[in-house]
């Protein structure tokens, strides 16, 4: 790759995305890569129907890119007119984050210095929609963002950098998301300058290493309590805000928030379920302590921490119970839960 003829003229970089998971790094470029990297122009998606009343609102990105001022374009296909439009804005690197449309080969090599991507894991592992719930779903310790190269391929591009960032045992979405939103800048601190003096390398991904995550639907949001225990609070936690895990108590409907596993209970409540008789066959309430509500599971025992029923806010499980009882030995139906992840890419499914 040449570097350019003029490194005091600043990169002009055109954004692409639709996701709010990308502000620090924009924040990060008009504030403290001024001089250096330009942004030039803003793609993102039209505006959706949202909410109750279904009414077609800005996302984040397009409200970010009108309060900053910046050329803003949000087409519904990516089409020889729209490759017209980056062009015109005659861009050194289109940046990609979350953008929601696929891009033309025609579009991804308009730019001098190509398209880059940056994806929430750490690649090969986790390619497609829904990287972030998926390794707190399955259980990973850390994760991270990768930037690359864009190709036809899903996310299969060769990796110039990553960034790498821990999972706690109590992250949600929301707050792995928030670490990966802000690892996002020293990644990209660490690039522009590279791609601006010509001395980026990419490396190509071993496909043998390579696992796909799929869109998620509403009906994911299923519990089997079969399954063992480490096994569903890590997916109640990955699948937290959205589509959210739910079971049935009582014949209603509980959306569930955050959950912990446990090999044992602890001797007290194992003294009292066994002197009202409660079994341990998944899926049964085993009663509630400090900590939560208790279910048995195919392997140990999973314990709700947060709960909450239609209509009302999700709360810690004290409070909840406080106002809904529950009673030990209560079944609760089990669901079979679809994989998230699989050697292959996942089939294409219809919205």
């Amino acid at each position: 790759m040449s570097s350019r003829t003029d490194s005091d003229v600043p990169l002009r970089v055109v954004f692409l995305g639709s996701d709010g998971i990308a502000l620090p790094m924009l924040d990060w470029i008009v504030s403290q890569a001024v001089g250096k990297v330009e942004i030039v122009g803003v793609f993102t998606q039209p505006d959706r129907p949202a909410g109750r009343g279904q009414k077609a609102l800005p996302n984040a990105i397009k409200s970010w890119a009108v309060t900053h001022g910046f050329p803003l374009f949000q087409p519904e296909r990516i089409d020889a007119a729209v490759g017209g439009q980056l062009l015109n804005l005659r861009p050194d690197l289109s940046l990609v984050m979350a953008y929601g449309h696929i891009l033309r080969d025609d579009f991804i090599g308009l730019p001098r210095f190509g398209t880059l991507n940056l994806h929430t894991s750490l690649l090969p592992k986790y390619r497609g929609a829904s990287p972030i719930q998926t390794a707190i779903a399955t259980e990973e310790k850390e994760s991270g963002v990768t930037l690359m190269r864009i190709i036809r391929a899903l996310d299969a591009g060769p990796i110039t950098d990553r960034e790498i960032v821990r999972i706690d045992p109590e992250d949600t979405v929301l707050e792995l998301e928030a670490r990966l939103s802000r690892a996002c800048v020293p990644l990209m601190a660490r690039a522009f300058p590279r791609l601006i003096e010509g001395t980026l390398e990419f490396a190509e991904q071993n496909p043998e290493l390579a696992s796909y995550c799929r869109r998620l639907s509403k009906e994911d949001g299923v519990v089997d309590f079969g399954r063992p225990a480490a096994e569903l609070a890590a997916r109640i936690r990955g699948l937290y805000p959205w589509p959210g895990c739910a079971i049935e108590l009582g014949g209603v409907t509980i959306k569930l928030g955050l959950a912990e596993a446990r090999l044992d209970m602890p001797r007290e409540l194992a003294e009292v379920a066994a002197r009202a008789g409660v079994g341990n066959a998944p899926g049964t309430v085993m009663g509630q302590s400090a900590e939560g509500l208790w279910l048995a599971t195919g392997q140990g025992f999973v314990i709700l921490r947060r709960l909450q029923r239609p209509g009302g806010r999700m709360l810690p499980a004290l409070e909840f119970l406080r106002g809904f009882a529950v009673e030990s030995g209560w079944i609760v139906p089990s669901r079979p839960m679809a994989p998230l992840v699989a050697t292959q890419q996942f089939p294409h499914r219809p919205r």
